[in-house]
């Protein structure tokens, strides 16, 4: 007689249907409250955890506003707790773009297609399905786990990992690091296999601009019109040619990206720093905007009538800083707006970078090495920002690490909140590897 115990599944077994599942729960986050919310979603994630014996909890900033947090035994409780975390809410999908149903997720060509197939259900589900493995097979990680899945990621975290560190602070005692998204995924460089780990990120400064003038009627003759002080400061603004500044990190990649190009860097040639950058391929979408500030205008608005002049015109400015010089930032910003213009905060976050150094970062970099052997790692900054900006406020030191091994062809940059988001199910698995090994050694 055989014994037919079925086989207990593996985190590669899992992680592709926790991917499609996660991708089925619409958690489209406009940013004005408007969104169905993460609370479906997030009921799952307490069903998965606990089916393996654990006691997650969830909690609401707002109705249908929920996030997931559970603490994870570690085999050496005494040293300082991981932040293992994911956000759950996804940018709204425009379906008649897409290809297939942004919330299918099918598989198709080898690939999971659908809205937070890379931003970030891949990796929500490749934490799900390691620490569910870890759980089921009696292994502890290296340290205790905080494994958390914030909401509201999209519209800054006010509402997810910014309302857990200022009312639930407790969750995250004894943490000193934290892992996330936008980092740890291959680019082709020169024929060479290349895992960009994010160590920086840039700070965030969505900006109002608020114009004023006589209003009147528009028959007459205005030398004081909003509408034309505020076209004029957008103008400025929007061509304002930052100048390049090279934080540790940039320069790091840069240095990196030159040794294995044979590309010269000179830091004081643009045309040195172009030719590095355009090496990285689809991944140069990011890194080309972390050589300076940058200032993109995204909305404007004015008046109620052809024929009257508004006392009053706004416009929005997305405008993203290099760590540590917001300061500089803030004061070319309102020199470009000009006198009649008043510059207002709409959302402000710090930038954060750490040295590519440590015995994290060494973690990280051996369990990427462990599967790819012939891998390069290096260190890089994101343009835009993830909930390490959150918990950096309870000074918890945080990179971007959801390890994918991707193809050399795959637009992996162009496919956040873009068209067609997709993700290989072979780099589900890989990544699901990587962090197995991370866990049980870092």
């Amino acid at each position: 007689m055989t014994d037919a115990t079925p086989a207990v599944p593996t985190a590669q077994d899992e992680v592709v249907d926790l991917c499609r599942d996660l991708i089925r729960f619409d958690t489209s986050n406009p940013g004005d409250g408007t969104g169905p919310g993460e609370r479906a979603a997030a009921e799952y994630v307490v069903g998965l955890l606990q089916d393996v014996g654990l006691e997650p909890e969830l909690f609401e900033s707002e109705p249908g506003r929920a996030s997931v947090v559970v603490r994870v035994e570690g085999a050496d409780s005494s040293r300082p707790a991981l932040v293992l975390h994911g956000h759950l809410d996804v940018v709204p999908a425009h379906a008649p773009d897409w290809s297939v149903d942004p919330f299918a997720a099918e598989v198709r060509d080898g690939l999971v297609w659908g809205r937070g197939a890379v931003d970030m259900k891949d990796m929500d589900a490749m934490i799900l399905a390691v620490v569910r493995q870890m759980v089921r097979e009696g292994r502890r990680p290296a340290r205790d786990l905080v494994v958390a899945m914030f909401a509201d990621e999209e519209a800054g975290g006010r509402l997810g990992a910014g309302w857990a560190v200022d009312h639930r602070p407790e969750l995250f005692a004894g943490a000193t690091e934290a892992i996330s998204e936008v980092g740890g995924f291959s680019v082709d460089v020169a024929g060479q296999r290349v895992y960009l780990l994010q160590t920086a990120e840039k700070g965030l400064g969505w900006l109002r601009l608020v114009a004023s003038g006589r209003a009147g009627h528009g028959s007459q003759v205005h030398t004081d019109n909003a509408v034309v002080h505020l076209a004029e400061a957008v103008a400025r603004i929007g061509r304002h040619p930052w100048p390049v500044q090279l934080t540790p990190t940039v320069r790091a990649l840069l240095e990196g990206v030159a040794d294995l190009t044979g590309l010269r860097f000179d830091p004081e040639d643009p045309a040195s720093l172009d030719a590095l950058v355009d090496a990285l391929g689809p991944a140069s979408r990011f890194v080309g905007a972390t050589l300076r500030h940058s200032t993109n205008p995204t909305r404007l608005a004015a008046g109620y009538k052809e024929n009257v002049v508004p006392g009053a015109a706004t416009a929005a400015i997305d405008g993203r800083f290099l760590p540590g010089r917001s300061e500089e930032f803030d004061a070319q910003v309102a020199a470009l707006a000009g006198p009649h213009v008043r510059v207002e905060d709409i959302v402000r976050d710090t930038g954060l970078e750490v040295p590519f150094e440590g015995d994290l970062v060494d973690a990280m970099v051996a369990a990427v090495t462990a599967e790819d052997p012939e891998a390069h790692v290096l260190p890089y900054m994101l343009s835009g920002g993830t909930d390490n900006k959150s918990l950096s406020r309870l000074g918890i030191t945080g990179y971007g690490f959801a390890p994918l091994r991707l193809p050399a062809d795959l637009d992996f940059a162009g496919m956040f909140h873009g068209v067609d988001e997709r993700v290989p199910v072979d780099a589900l698995r890989f990544g699901t590897r990587v962090l197995d090994r991370l866990l049980a050694t870092c």
